[in-house]
């Protein structure tokens, strides 16, 4: 990665590039877009129709992808889900 010094007359160039950046980015087809639902522990697993400790498995192998943000869990949603 090469480093540039950011001079006086650089500024609105370098904000410009980088505001054509962030638009192209969320404009590209590449971009995932993850619905995250907010449920709890007991709705995912009636959803699943899985047990706790099962539940508890797929936290710990990765499988299942979560967020927790204080005490409420947001869950990834999978594509058959939405």
């Amino acid at each position: 990665m090469q480093i540039k010094t950011l001079t006086e007359e650089r500024p609105l160039t370098f904000k410009t590039g980088l505001i054509e950046k962030i638009k192209n980015t969320i404009k590209s087809d590449d971009v995932t877009r993850t619905q995250w639902l907010r449920l709890l522990s007991s709705e995912v697993r009636k959803l699943l129709r899985i047990l706790s400790g099962t539940l508890q498995d797929l936290h710990i192998k990765g499988v299942l992808a979560y967020e927790k943000i204080g005490e409420i869990f947001y869950w990834q949603a999978s594509p058959c889900i939405r």
